[in-house]
């Protein structure tokens, strides 16, 4: 494993790398990359040129880089579930570029303080913060930040991470106010009564597990409310962790009327369904709940066709006395960074695997990252081919809360650049 830290113009050479950008002329040819002093100098089918690190590895695969619109990791306040240094290096290792941060922290990310935190220490390695600010003071819901403030000092959305947005006048307000600088509201689709007390899915197999449950209209009803006010006021709104077929319907038809609405679905609901919960193992205990089988299939069809914007890793560290308890006790969440393009390149082609993976930056306001030359290095670098099993010892993350572990993946990342950083892991 090598990381490199480039100075300026120290030379990066790819050599026989295939293209996958389906935007880029160079899509699906097989070229070499010069890269200098963080930008692209030079792609052409042979560069004889001397560079400090030539990149040359199997089946080598280049794509602009990585993007997840939802991770957690615990930096400021919660350092024993993850560091932002090592939250950064694991990204990085997975092949991200660019993460957006969500406010699971102590202090909340509610002022701009902790965002001039995040930014000192976002800095090391190529993966960059994008901070998703608090919707309200402290999050509880009550007094909306101060948006305007925040945006100037680097959040790129409004959102309280897993806290629905109770006050439907407050959402109203939200959303009239950041048309101002076209600023993006999320909101939890978790009805907070219907969604008291439940544990997982509604259906038959909560039943014969005996665990209290999430009906699908915890969701629905809070989506079709958003709705409602978005048609109102008119502004843009971001619905992330869809679970269940009726949502997708309900996007769909937003979306054809002319709203300003995108949808993420987490990985974790791509890959299983709620079978997986015989055992007990709090590892599957997930917001949102994991699904049925006939959930799981229609996300899927809503993520190809294009009714969900964006697969989300929904990375979200826990530390072990907050996991390793009874299913009822333990926190939700899971790791997923490590896993995430092993697992979506199970589920779909590659193309769309790496559209998936580098879309989504234009929700946030954020700049595309281009392969052309005199661009900005903003690469990940991968094999598409090569199985394995994903096994505890391969996990990262500070914390160990992984869902995935024992799965078979395709795909393995040999690291990302973004500007002048580079993590590469050589073989």
């Amino acid at each position: 494993m090598v990381l490199v830290n480039l100075l300026f113009n120290m030379k990066i050479l790819l050599k026989n790398a295939t293209v996958l950008e389906h935007k880029s002329p160079f899509h699906t040819k097989t070229v070499d990359i010069l890269i200098v002093d963080g930008r692209i100098k030079d792609i052409s089918e042979s560069i004889n040129a001397s560079a400090e690190l030539v990149i040359s590895e199997k089946n080598l695969h280049v794509s602009s880089g990585w993007f997840d619109s939802s991770v957690c990791f615990g930096e400021p306040g919660f350092e024993d579930r993850e560091t932002i240094k090592n939250g950064l290096k694991t990204a990085s290792y997975s092949g991200f570029t660019d993460i957006c941060l969500q406010p699971n922290t102590f202090p909340k990310i509610d002022n701009s303080s902790v965002l001039s935190f995040l930014n000192a220490n976002n800095f090391e390695y190529p993966c960059k913060i994008h901070p998703i600010a608090c919707f309200s003071i402290d999050g509880n819901g009550k007094k909306m930040t101060e948006f305007f403030d925040l945006h100037n000092s680097g959040a790129v959305a409004f959102g309280d991470f897993l806290t629905p947005i109770k006050n439907p006048n407050l959402l109203k307000s939200a959303l009239l106010y950041v048309q101002t600088f076209d600023g993006l509201i999320i909101s939890t689709p978790r009805d907070p009564y219907l969604n008291l007390n439940g544990l997982v899915n509604e259906g038959i197999k909560s039943t014969q597990l005996g665990l209290s449950s999430i009906p699908f209209i915890a969701e629905t009803i809070q989506i079709q409310r958003d709705i409602s006010i978005l048609e109102y006021t008119g502004g843009k709104l971001h619905i992330p962790y869809i679970s269940s077929l009726e949502s997708i319907e309900i996007i769909r038809n937003a979306k054809k009327s002319g709203l300003n609405i995108s949808a993420s679905v987490p990985i974790s609901n791509l890959v299983f369904n709620d079978e997986i919960l015989d055992g007990f193992n709090s590892n599957y205990k997930l917001f949102p709940p994991i699904r049925g089988k006939e959930d799981q299939k229609k996300l899927k069809e809503g993520v190809l066709d294009g009714t969900i914007d964006i697969v989300t890793s929904h990375h979200q560290p826990v530390n072990s006395e907050l996991k390793q308890v009874d299913f009822n006790s333990a926190e939700y969440g899971t790791i997923s960074l490590e896993t995430m393009f092993g697992l979506l390149n199970k589920i779909f082609s590659i193309e769309k695997v790496i559209e998936l993976l580098t879309k989504g930056r234009n929700i946030f306001n954020l700049e595309n990252p281009k392969i052309e030359i005199g661009a900005t290095a903003c690469l990940t670098f991968f094999d598409p081919s090569k199985r394995d099993k994903f096994t505890a010892d391969k996990v990262m993350s500070t914390s160990k809360n992984c869902a995935f572990i024992d799965m078979e993946i395709i795909g393995s990342v040999y690291g990302c650049i973004n500007e002048n950083k580079i993590y590469y892991v050589q073989n």
